[in-house]
């Protein structure tokens, strides 16, 4: 069975769309395995952003990132990944399609809602980047 990370980032927190957020996941087959709400330092931000950290709008990540805690979720089910991308739909929210988390939830490319790995390579690595060993069940 496959894993995927999900991180509810500061405005779909703020807007208070975090339950209805998981329940689509969960609607689309998602198992639920941990759940936490925590506060991103900078060292996990220039980690897990390592991809844009070198970039002059990293700043402006890092800002949004920790306006408020994130969710972080594992979620587990068969092809997760796929299906979790699928259905919060284009990192742009902008050009997201109405059904879609993003397209109905989001503001902009940044402000998209939630950030969810996009390979079971990347799901490993992020959910042991955010989870400690014991707290997936």
């Amino acid at each position: 069975m496959e894993q995927t990370l999900i991180l509810l980032k500061p405005d779909c927190v703020k807007a208070n769309r975090c339950g209805e957020v998981i329940h689509r996941l969960e609607a689309a087959g998602g198992r639920l395995r941990a759940v936490k709400m925590l506060t991103l330092s900078d060292a996990v931000l220039r980690e897990h952003y390592a991809h844009v950290a070198h970039l002059p709008f990293f700043p402006d990540i890092q800002r949004f990132m920790q306006e408020t805690p994130v969710i972080a979720l594992v979620l587990a089910g068969d092809n997760i990944i796929a299906k979790v991308r699928e259905l919060l739909g284009p990192t742009d929210s902008t050009v997201a399609p109405k059904g879609t988390i993003r397209g109905d939830f989001g503001a902009s490319k940044m402000r998209n809602v939630a950030h969810a790995s996009d390979s079971p390579e990347s799901a490993a690595r992020e959910i042991s980047r955010f989870f400690a060993e014991g707290e997936v069940a």
